[in-house]
């Protein structure tokens, strides 16, 4: 079921449940009641990850608090995306770019992966949830992807699950199309790993080279930042082998 996009959806950590009320969190009120001038009784679309949509009215009790009282299940809870995406974190602006497209596609895990040529750092790990989050709100997504603390690509592939195939962007790879490869990947277990805007080193190309459970891709004739790639790679994928099938 596609979402509806003419109401406001918000994410929140409470429990949803038919008639319970609960107070809003300073954020929502501010973004509710002085953002968005909501008044007493009017609607808004409400998530958390594990009870489904739920379509909730405003009451305000007094001018400084705001309650939110789930009326209907809109949506059911759906299963969380099985896709990883591990990604070389770039620098902050763009990094909050690739992490919202990265959910609208359809990860359900973002695990930042450290590079030899890695630009980037992860210095808190609540920036990127919250992106996360956002790009939930705004893109009908009701399963919020899984954030994991950054690994070292070596530590990463060397205990890796063996059943979960990665397919990785390959710079140097002898073609230009990725759909003959993708379309001779059989399992269903995937991840996508994109490198950082130096792209791997020749040790790191090697190694993933040389794992069975890796899968080389390329991304057409053309030289693509690492966040457009990250974008072309989850749609080629998604159109081939995931969830658009």
């Amino acid at each position: 079921m596609r979402a509806n996009y003419r109401m406001q959806r918000l994410f929140v950590g409470d429990a949803l449940s038919a008639g319970v009320s609960f107070e809003a969190s300073k954020d929502h009120f501010h973004y509710l009641a002085n953002v968005l001038r909501m008044e007493d009784g009017e609607a808004v679309l409400l998530f958390n990850g594990r009870d489904g949509e739920w379509h909730a009215t405003l009451s305000f009790p007094t001018r400084k608090r705001l309650f939110l009282t789930p009326v209907a299940e809109t949506r059911p809870q759906p299963a969380p995306s099985d896709l990883h995406y591990l990604f070389a974190p770039l620098k902050v602006g763009r990094l909050d770019y690739l992490v919202q497209k990265a959910v609208e596609m359809g990860a359900g895990v973002l695990q930042p992966v450290m590079t030899r040529h890695v630009q980037g750092k992860i210095s808190n790990l609540d920036r990127l949830e919250a992106n996360a989050m956002e790009a939930a709100e705004q893109c009908g997504i009701l399963a919020i992807p899984r954030v994991e603390a950054p690994r070292k690509l070596e530590d990463l592939l060397a205990d890796w699950p063996r059943e979960r195939r990665i397919i990785f962007c390959d710079e140097g790879h002898g073609s230009q199309n990725p759909l003959p490869v993708l379309q001779g990947i059989k399992e269903r277990k995937l991840a996508l790993l994109v490198g950082p805007e130096g792209g791997f080193s020749d040790e790191e190309r090697a190694l993933l080279r040389s794992l069975d459970f890796v899968t080389p891709i390329p991304l057409g004739p053309r030289i693509l930042r690492a966040d457009t790639a990250a974008v072309a790679a989850l749609a080629v994928i998604q159109a081939a082998i995931g969830d658009w099938e």
